[in-house]
């Protein structure tokens, strides 16, 4: 497998959980067994693009039980004797290879995964600022010899960027501290939020600045939010920036 893998560093580590389940793209290479017709292929492909049961193969990093995932669009890009090529947008945690080997099963003659990319993890893409390892060990060592932050930016970027795709709330200045130490959000310290939160979703807690504070649970959906005057909002469940970094303009209990 070759493509795109978001690397985390120190203390942004703790958005990993944010973008393990976010939306992935990948262009596969699938190998059939048997002979097969491009419209008939073309035609199986469609027919996965919603929500489907897959089981984590042998060889993987979860318990095998049987769980959904969703297919946004399977793209066919061209087939050339007994080899597909298509283009898959899917929810995190989709196993390609069992993909391709249920495609395999509905036409009949088999399957398996040949080769795999990764095109897209969350709002990482290829078009996006992308470095290789070899790009990595070369700016490291001219930044060890001249000290030069800006050399840093070439290849290390802001965890804020890992949040794009995450709906957000920006709080006030003098709720930041409370929420360092793991306090739940409450509404008279929001100031501004995006669309789109539901009860229960993910949300990235932000300053007004765009630094990001905490993950948190939202404990009610953007319309509630907007019209409450007091009470949780969100529950605190990764907090992000260090102590210390905002005045306290909190009393302890």
């Amino acid at each position: 497998m070759t493509g795109i893998l978001p690397i985390a560093l120190a203390e942004s580590r703790k958005i990993l959980q944010a973008l393990l389940l976010s939306g992935k793209e990948y262009v596969c290479i699938m190998k059939l067994h048997g002979e097969a017709k491009k419209e008939n292929v073309r035609k199986v492909l469609k027919e996965f693009e919603d929500i489907i049961y897959q089981r984590p193969p042998l060889r993987s990093s979860v318990k095998r039980r049987l769980r959904t995932r969703r297919i946004y669009y399977i793209d066919f890009l061209e087939m050339e004797g007994r080899n597909v090529l298509f283009k898959v947008g899917c929810e995190g945690g989709t196993y390609i290879r069992k993909l391709c080997y249920h495609i395999g099963e509905v036409l009949g003659c088999s399957a398996h995964m040949q080769e795999l990319r990764r095109t897209r993890a969350g709002p990482f893409t290829e078009d996006g600022k992308l470095v290789t390892l070899h790009d990595v060990a070369y700016w490291f060592m001219e930044w060890q010899q001249q000290k030069d932050e800006k050399i840093l930016k070439k290849f290390v970027q802001p965890m804020e960027k890992a949040l794009a795709l995450v709906p957000k709330v920006y709080i006030r200045d003098s709720a930041v501290d409370a929420v360092c130490h793991g306090a739940a959000l409450t509404a008279p310290g929001v100031l501004s939020l995006e669309t789109g939160i539901s009860s229960g979703s993910t949300v990235a807690v932000l300053t007004l600045k765009g630094e990001a504070v905490a993950l948190a649970k939202a404990v009610a959906s953007t319309e509630e939010i907007l019209k409450m005057e007091h009470g949780a909002v969100a529950e605190t469940k990764r907090v992000l920036m260090p102590r210390g970094t905002y005045p306290k303009c909190w009393k302890s209990g």
